[in-house]
Formats: structure tokens, sequence, C-alpha cells
């Protein structure tokens, strides 16, 4: 069977492989003392909470589960734009808001509407892999440009300038990013727009940790910029849906109905009852339930990352968003006899049961030498997680 150039230009995710092996050396210590602890994984230990279940189980009940339309429902776009409002101070008008399939359907349908085959599209090193891959899958070609922790591992206005082509379309950013917890600046995301403005590009920004950020200098969304941001947000982090795959763009007026025709053959729709269920996202008393799990988020990297600084797994930058640490592990590896992140990775899988993903898939610069923490596990996993790796590191 031939297979296509497009799919076999697609690496594995390297996070679900190690996830796999992580699997299977669990159900080998599953009756030990030391049963496997989790934290490759970026997903919420959190759950849904009690109103989002219930407004899922009315629409289940009331038979609210036909197609909506494909831009999504109109009382669900008006609540997020009244979330951007509230949140934000920044007017979002409803009718920019499409509802997708998660924020993959959105990433896809962007780069789908408006990446030609040959574009190049301008990403920081390290970077969330799959991103990368979207480009790849609209026949575009994702230009890592390295970054450092000066750089709190985030694109300048400079490196864009530096790197731009006849051939750059413009850029896909992350803030806060995935693997590093870290935020751009306002000012140097205005300043990268801007130039991107003039060369005739595309700002394409990933804002699905948008919500969970801990410092007020960076939690500010893009789209206070102007309106040609192309913004990408997801109910599965801030919003603790991960499995009901619901998310949305926000996109120029000029943009909805190509992105609504396209989603129209390739969606048809977001899932109606997760649809549903979101709306009950925005009621008071779920904002608190959101801002309480936010505040447990803090206070779990306020207390894990010192301790993997105090074991020499250091943490360039503390991020400022998020559930992530991006630490080195170079040291800690050469102390254990081995070579780099992957090698690492695994060690602490088998010696510690503690799982953690390798730098491998976040991009090549210098990525060998860090490991990717997730940090929305408990407080009682991650100090259990804590005295394992000290034991292992000695």
């Amino acid at each position: 069977m031939r297979i296509s150039r497009r799919a076999e230009r697609i690496e594995p995710f390297y996070v679900m492989e190690v996830a796999k092996a992580a699997r299977e050396i669990a159900r080998d210590v599953a009756r030990s003392d030391t049963p496997m602890i989790f934290l490759n994984i970026g997903e919420p230990d959190f759950t849904a909470p009690p109103l989002v279940q219930e407004a899922a189980q009315r629409a289940i009940r009331g038979g609210a589960t036909q197609y909506t339309h494909a831009v999504g429902l109109d009382a669900l776009r008006e609540r997020i734009s009244g979330w951007y409002t509230e949140r934000f101070g920044v007017d979002v008008p409803a009718r920019r808001i499409v509802i997708t399939a998660g924020a993959s359907a959105a990433l896809q349908l962007a780069c789908l509407a408006l990446i030609e085959a040959g574009d190049e599209i301008l990403m920081p090193d390290p970077s969330y892999p799959c991103n990368r891959h979207f480009v790849s899958a609209a026949d575009g070609d994702a230009v890592l440009v390295p970054t450092t922790a000066a750089e709190r591992y985030q694109l300048t206005a400079a490196k864009v300038q530096e790197h731009w082509t006849p051939r750059t379309r413009g850029v896909l950013l992350a803030s806060p990013s995935n693997p590093t917890g870290t935020s751009i600046h306002p000012d140097e995301l205005r300043r990268i727009h801007h130039l991107v403005q003039s060369r005739g590009g595309i700002t394409l920004l990933d804002e699905i940790y948008l919500g969970l950020s801990y410092d007020d200098t960076f939690g500010h969304t893009g789209l206070a910029i102007d309106d040609h941001v192309i913004s990408i947000n997801s109910f599965s982090k801030y919003f603790n849906m991960t499995g009901w795959r619901l998310g949305w763009m926000v996109v120029p007026d000029a943009l909805v109905p190509v992105i609504e025709r396209l989603a129209q053959n390739l969606f048809i729709c977001a899932s109606t009852i997760s649809q549903y269920a979101a709306l009950a996202c925005f009621e008071p008393e779920s904002i608190a339930e959101y801002e309480r799990r936010r505040a447990e988020f803090r206070a779990r990297r306020d207390w894990f990352i010192p301790q993997l600084r105090s074991m020499g797994l250091q943490v360039p930058v503390m991020p400022d968003g998020a559930f992530y640490a991006w630490a080195d592990c170079g040291d800690a590896a050469r102390r254990l006899g081995v070579d780099g992140s992957w090698d690492f990775a695994f060690e602490a899988m088998r010696r510690a049961h503690v799982a953690v993903t390798p730098g491998r898939d976040f991009g090549h610069a210098e990525t060998s030498r860090f490991v990717r923490f997730s940090t929305a596990s408990s407080m009682a996993q991650l100090q259990e997680a804590a005295a394992r790796l000290k034991g292992l590191l000695g």
C-alpha cells in the first residue's frame, strides 16, 4: 500500500510512545509498593465541575444531541465573547468565534485555510510537536527557530526578522507554551505581530493555557493587539474538559466564512453535547471552582520546581503558566551513567517508577538535555515523585 508523502512527513508523537512504555512498565509494578506516578502527560487531574456535568446530562435527557451550525452554538459563542470581556477586558465579537472539535481541529482549519504548499511558518524551538505537524499536514514547512532561556524560550521580533524569507507565511506561537510553561511578553508579541503584518503574513497564536496564568505581566490574550491575530483556544486545560474534545478559534471577520466552509466539510460540527455542557463553564459557580483549581496548580508549581532544582534538575525559567517544568537533566543523567534525556526518562521509569517526557518531541535546540515534568497531578503525587527522584539521584 502506498502511503502519502504528507503522512510520511509526520513524525511519531513520542510523548505518546513514552506513555505506552510507561504503561507497560506500570503493569509490571502494579502489585509493588511503588506503582508508577505519571508526570508525563499534560492532563489536569481535575474533571469537569458539577454544573458542566449536569448540563451535559440535561442535554442528553432533553434530546439536544443533533448537529449544530458548523461554527457552533450561538449561545456558546456569546458566552466565550463575554468571558474575554470579563476576564481580559477585550472586546471579541461572537461573530468572530468558531467552535471546533478541540484546539487540534482549530489548528487544522487555520492551517488549511492559510497555508499553501511550500509556505514556511516560523516557530520557537522548543515547542509543542503537534503544532508543527499541523503545518506539515497542510503541505507547509515548519521552521524551528532556536530560542534560549534568556528569551523565555519564545520567539522575538529580532529572530522573526532574521529568519524571514520570501517563503515565510507567518508565525505560530504558543503563550503559555508547552513544554516550557513560559509566555511571550505582551510588548514583544506586539512587536512580532506588527513585523509579521508589515510583511503581509499571519500570526497564529496558541492560547490553550491562557486561563492558567500565574503572573499578571503575562496573563493577557494576544487578541488585545488587533483583529488580525488568530487565536486558538480550548476547553481542555483551564476548563478541565480534555476528553470532551471542544475548542474554539477567533479569526478576522473575512476568514469566518472560509473557516465555516472548511468546518462544514471536515467536521460538520463540534460535539453538540459538549457544547451544551460548556455553556455551564461560565456560570459564576464554575468560574469560582476553576479559579480555586488555578490556585492549586500554582501551589503545585511553587512547591515542585524548587524540589527539582534542589536535586540538580535545573529549571532555567520559572513557568508563568500552564502546568509544566522544562528541566535540564544533563547533570542528573551523567550521575546515573546514561546519556541524555531519553535514557534518563527510561531510567526514572524503571528505577523510580516516575514517568516523565524526554525532550525529543519538542525540537532540536538542546532538547536532548531536557525533560518535561507535568505538574498537573495532585500535590501528594508530586511529593511522592520528588521523594523517589531524590532517592534515585542520591
